[in-house]
């Protein structure tokens, strides 16, 4: 039997300047499944997303979906793009086990938990809000913090800005007067030792970004910044909170496992050559 994919609409040129098209996933030309193709909003042209593949029940487990997304690479060749990235479902095995073994690699993922009873702060820790005067070199920092989780992990230099300047510009609009926003200060016995980015968005409480100064690290303030997070979370009536983090940040990770996190997401890439 022949896996194909036939087109289920004409190229789309977005407003956001990406193009994209739904595609059925078809078996001896039977419908068996879909998914869809984009441009990255963010990265360029260069780089494709597969979306909402899907292979119905009945024709699961026999090779449907690794044959689609083979032939997703064959048509973002054809767009012009070099890489290829994808996300599963953090309860989604099968998936995941897929795409490592056509060749992606888990950048990042989405974790999050719910927002129950939330305990102090530590004794001596308090936080307030970033001031207009630190804003500056904080954003400043934050953007080049993040450019180099980007090209240390593959991303090239200019699509890494990109990618930062399109997220500034959309959560930070703006600066500290943007909406269900809080960026914080932690403090312990008078002196800065880290900062809270949150978004508050209509279904969750969002950690955007938690940062422990480097001269403070270990000792415990990120806990502290996480515990932060949670009591913003639920004092803005927020029953869930959830984070982003890059694959190989193992202290982050480990942390935010032991404070009762979970995979809700996995994302991953791959180089087309």
């Amino acid at each position: 039997m022949t896996t194909t994919l036939r087109p289920a609409e004409p190229l789309r040129h977005n407003a956001d300047g990406t193009r994209s098209r739904r595609f059925q996933v078809c078996v001896n030309g039977r419908p068996v499944g879909g998914l869809r193709l984009s441009t990255h909003p963010e990265y360029g042209p260069g780089v494709a997303r597969i979306e909402d593949l899907r292979i119905e029940e009945p024709d699961r487990r026999r090779g449907r979906g690794t044959v689609a997304a083979l032939a997703c690479e064959e048509v973002v060749r054809g767009w012009g793009c070099k890489r290829i990235e994808a996300s599963v479902p953090g309860d989604a095995e099968a998936a995941l086990r897929l795409a490592t073994a056509l060749g992606y690699v888990v950048r990042s993922r989405n974790m999050a938990k719910r927002v129950d009873v939330t305990p102090p702060l530590p004794s001596g820790n308090v936080a307030r809000p970033l001031t207009e005067v630190e804003y500056g070199p904080w954003l400043a920092q934050d953007r080049d913090r993040f450019v180099r989780s980007l090209t240390g992990r593959g991303v090239p230099e200019t699509e890494a800005y990109a990618k930062a300047d399109g997220s500034y510009a959309r959560f930070l609009p703006d600066g500290l007067a943007t909406t269900d926003t809080l960026i914080s200060v932690l403090e312990q016995e008078g002196n800065p030792v880290g900062t809270l980015w949150l978004s508050l968005r209509p279904q969750t409480a969002f950690v955007v970004d938690v940062e422990v100064h480097a001269e403070q690290r270990g000792r415990g303030h990120g806990r502290t910044l996480m515990l932060l997070a949670e009591a913003q979370a639920a004092e803005a009536g927020k029953d869930r909170i959830a984070l982003h983090v890059f694959a190989g940040n193992i202290p982050a990770e480990r942390l935010y496992a032991s404070l009762g996190y979970e995979t809700t997401q996995y994302h991953l890439h791959k180089t087309l050559t």
